[in-house]
């Protein structure tokens, strides 16, 4: 009775198991009919290659991952990918295991389906910069953590479905035009708030009015803190007199008034534009002396020029002034004394001191690097000037042409850069009229400061180390080559001042050990190549005030599994390869390992990044070294 009742029991579990594994294989299925409706009914790109003739769509369809075990859809990633016209009802919103939706940089319009982020499942929602209209959906996921639709043409008030959001974290409504009161919010993890640019008006609840007046700017009738007080907001205007009585005042005023008002204007107008551009030349006097005031200011002749032996204090001694030491193969059609006399502007302030951008008399533009707590004698910086000098012949790595060396001023010179920097490429006038550094372009850059750091470090022996990596130190060509500055500086200068917790491009190793090494050079290349994946800078420039911790954002974004978030908003608007993208990210996040036995090898990083647009040379590069492992 036992064996027939084990028999029978058997049965049921298989018959189980196999209603389980249909109704799998249903939910899948479903999952893929709603995708295809989705896909025939919103006009996109060609790179979306979804179809019904693909074997399975978690490993083969662009932009959607699925469970651990294949079995529902659970996110869709889109971004920038071309998408147009409106979004059908009983599509996306089919999907009821999506807890990632990233739709935003397309070109989507049209009311937004309510079914969609009412899915009990969904977490993180991305719709910025597209055109959806109409009123925000009043249902929504109790699970939602982040909800972007910024950058829409949405109406309407905020739904009071948004007060009971226990886990939302990310609530970004700015730039569209929903109106009415704020909700009063009880949102205990909310940590980032945008609703500026609307038509919200009405005092701003207690439970928000912590967050920065940025969160609230552009809704002319908000108030209360962080904003102005509600009483100082102007009452709404009085209702008009009657026309008759309006207009014979007017027209009294214009007959008794009218000539004395047009006089006072045109006289106070003369009197602010001469005012104006007494100012504007004020100013551009001032801005012309401190360009042409040499690469440090000093005491002015009554000729206008800067005195040569105040120009570098008392750092310039008398006996050695001309004695700036070229490296072979440099121009000497220049000396120290022209280097006095030439305008200066300044680049930038580093970790290792003040760059300018010296135009001389004859038209040749260098840069000149004053170098700031050099703690090594005379002999030891001029032995390792020799080491930078020898690294700066390979073409990725910026030559240096001279220096001077005094006891109280250390200069370095080298060529000028047309392109700028990395950092400037990435970050410098974000906004309108700015063109965009492509895909393309970036790994071309990725891979030339690759090859010039594995030369460094080859070149320099197995403890030498370049140990500033940034992106203000990659500096361009116009043809979008990168070249390596700051090499070789390290052991002259004082490393504790160069080694500030602060600086996002550091392993923890070498805040905690002040020493600098190889594998801490590809930590910092990590952190580089993360910033051009993302666009955010992960140092604290003046004017850049958005720092992020890289390596802990990017970790945390793809544990999430919403691994197109981390890429930069440019990048997705223009021409890219998704799998190139992720193949770099890869290499990035083995870079920044959080122990040093556990990065690669520079020179494995290089053959890595090459292989990204040439996946022949894998190929190439495991035949060789399968030939080299072979006996005679």
């Amino acid at each position: 009775m036992k064996f027939e009742f084990s028999i029978a029991a058997l049965v049921l579990l298989t018959s189980t198991l196999s209603l389980f594994s249909l109704i799998e294989a249903s939910d899948l299925n479903s999952d893929k009919q709603a995708l295809l409706e989705f896909a025939s009914s919103v006009p996109h790109a060609p790179r979306l290659n979804w179809n019904n003739d693909s074997a399975s769509i978690c490993t083969s369809w662009v932009g959607v991952t699925c469970n651990s075990n294949g079995t529902r859809v659970t996110g869709i990633h889109l971004p920038g990918i071309g998408l147009t016209g409106s979004i059908p009802e009983n599509t996306i919103g089919k999907l009821d295991a999506l807890k990632v939706l990233s739709l935003h940089s397309n070109g989507l319009k049209g009311t937004f389906p309510s079914n969609i982020l009412s899915i009990p499942s969904l977490q993180f929602a991305h719709l910025q910069h597209n055109n959806f209209s109409g009123p925000i959906p009043s249902i929504v996921s109790p699970k939602l953590i982040t909800l972007d639709i910024s950058f829409n043409s949405f109406s309407g008030s905020i739904p009071p479905a948004f007060q009971n959001l226990r886990r939302l974290t990310w609530l970004y409504l700015q730039h569209n035009f929903i109106s009415g009161a704020i909700p009063d919010f009880d949102l205990p993890s909310l940590k980032h708030l945008n609703l500026s640019y609307n038509n919200l008006n009405g005092s701003i609840p207690n439970s928000i009015k912590t967050f920065p007046n940025t969160s609230f700017l552009g809704n002319s009738l908000l108030c209360g803190p962080p904003l102005n007080s509600c009483s100082s907001i102007s009452p709404s205007p009085s209702p008009s007199p009657p026309a008759t009585t309006q207009n014979q005042k007017a027209t009294t005023h214009k007959k008794s008034f009218g000539l004395a008002i047009i006089l006072a204007l045109v006289i106070g107008g003369i009197a602010f534009l001469s005012l104006l551009f007494l100012v504007i030349s004020v100013c551009c006097l001032k801005r012309k002396n401190s360009k042409t005031s040499g690469i440090l200011k000093g005491k002015a002749s009554c000729a206008g020029k800067p005195e040569m032996s105040k120009s570098f204090g008392s750092g310039v001694q008398a006996a050695e002034k001309n004695k700036l030491f070229f490296f072979e193969g440099s121009s000497h059609s220049f000396d120290l004394e022209d280097l006095l006399k030439a305008s200066a502007e300044v680049l930038g302030k580093g970790s290792y001191g003040t760059a300018y951008k010296a135009v001389l008399e004859e038209g040749t533009t260098v840069v000149v690097k004053r170098l700031k707590e050099v703690v090594v004698g005379k002999k030891e910086f001029e032995q390792q000037m020799e080491i930078v000098g020898r690294i700066g012949q390979h073409p990725n790595v910026m030559p240096l042409r001279a220096y001077y060396y005094s006891k109280d001023e250390k200069l370095l010179v080298y060529n000028y850069m047309q392109g700028g920097s990395l950092f400037f490429l990435l970050h410098g006038n974000r906004g309108a009229g700015r063109t965009p550094l492509d895909w393309d372009s970036r790994v071309k850059i990725a891979v030339g400061a690759a090859k010039g750091i594995a030369f460094i470090h080859s070149e320099g022996g197995p403890k030498f180390a370049h140990g500033n990596i940034k992106s203000t130190n990659v500096l361009i060509t116009e043809e979008l080559e990168s070249s390596i500055s700051d090499a070789g500086l390290a052991p002259v200068m004082n490393a504790p001042s160069t080694m500030s917790r602060s600086n996002g491009y550091r392993a923890t190793e070498v805040t905690d050990s002040r020493k600098i090494t190889q594998k801490s050079d590809v930590y910092s290349f990590g952190v580089l190549l993360l910033e051009m994946l993302t666009g955010k800078t992960p140092l604290r420039y003046p004017g850049y005030e958005d720092v992020v911790d890289l390596p802990r954002w990017v970790r945390s974004v793809v544990r999430e599994e919403w691994t197109a978030e981390v890429f930069d908003e440019e990048l997705l608007r223009g021409q890219y390869v998704e799998e190139e993208m992720v193949q770099m990210l890869q290499i990035a996040l083995a870079c920044v390992a959080k122990t040093p036995d556990m990065k690669p090898r520079m020179e494995d990083v290089v053959r890595m990044v090459e292989q990204i647009k040439h996946p022949e040379l894998k190929n190439r590069a495991s035949s060789e070294s399968g030939s080299n492992d072979q006996t005679p």
